[in-house]
């Protein structure tokens, strides 16, 4: 369990061409490991499985286990579903040599009530290979998985060893921390509000902005962990205002396009995603190089 606490990173998926760029993936894996992220979550949201062939994701979680070379722990992103049977169907599909657990996120579309977000997870246990991380994310579900949900979730097997909570409310994220088994992490799955989910009692962060700033967030979070705030609070500071322009136009459109900018891969989504405006393309780049001089300042 412990592996999973501190900083995760859910990896892009570099596109070239309309093709997956294998090249540059591998360069974002090695800028992740060597800038310090605790793990890597592979074929997350800001992996675009949804976007990806079985094929496509099956040679993802193959290929990024051959590069991370067992340096970090893995986690396989990619098993989400609003159809309950067809996800448990694809549980046992996947090659998952080399991860040490697997993250499903709360059933999208079809807004469940409690019951049957308790249900859908529990099928899933039956039959995960691994361990289970859980996933609330009302903004792309449209429904939140509420903090007794999650918590009769953490009770009822030791299979589930964490939710990744990026409802941002760190009152619901609170009351889950008070009343969790002694097993069980809360991660931040929302990096503006990751400091303040480690000062309640959280456990990490899985990060997008992680991807093009590993060292800097790492070193942020690591300090959250440690009690030393103080630090923590200005590494925060110095890339608040990153993250309103990583989103503005979509998760993982935003990353992208901060990697490009940094020179580790093109800006390149799928449909339906589209291309970062170029308007805001120029104030996430000039934002980006305010960050990156402070940094340098303080190096």
């Amino acid at each position: 369990m412990n592996q999973f606490r501190g900083t995760g990173v859910a990896l892009v998926t570099p596109f070239r061409g309309g093709k997956i760029d294998f090249a540059d993936l591998e360069r974002i894996i090695n800028y992740n490991i060597d800038g310090g992220v605790d793990y890597l979550v592979s074929l997350g949201t800001t992996g675009e499985a949804v976007n990806l062939n079985e094929r496509e994701c099956q040679e993802i979680l193959k290929f990024t286990a051959k590069v991370a070379d067992n340096r970090v722990p893995l986690v396989a992103g990619l098993f989400g579903d609003n159809n309950t049977y067809r996800l448990v169907n694809r549980l046992n599909k996947y090659n998952l040599e080399g991860y040490s657990a697997v993250m499903s996120a709360s059933p999208h579309y079809v807004k469940p009530n409690q019951e049957g977000i308790f249900r859908h997870f529990m099928e899933i246990e039956k039959v995960a290979p691994l361990p289970i991380i859980l996933y609330n994310v009302p903004g792309r579900t449209s429904s939140n998985m509420s903090a007794s949900t999650t918590l009769r979730l953490a009770n009822a097997s030791e299979k589930f060893i964490a939710i990744k909570e990026a409802s941002g409310d760190i009152v619901q994220a609170t009351k889950i921390i008070k009343d969790r088994p002694d097993n069980f992490l809360v991660i931040s799955g929302d990096d503006p509000t990751a400091l303040g989910l480690i000062a309640c009692g959280g456990d990490g962060v899985i990060s997008v902005i992680g991807n093009a700033f590993p060292s800097q967030f790492s070193d942020m979070i690591r300090a959250a962990l440690n009690g030393d705030f103080a630090t923590a609070a200005k590494l925060n500071a110095n890339l608040i205002n990153v993250h309103d322009w990583l989103y503005v136009d979509g998760n993982p459109v935003g990353i992208k396009a901060a990697l490009e900018i940094l020179g580790f891969c093109k800006q390149d989504v799928r449909l339906p995603l589209g291309p970062m405006s170029q308007g805001n393309f120029a104030q996430l780049k000039k934002e980006i190089e305010k960050a990156l001089a402070i940094s340098a300042v303080k190096a």
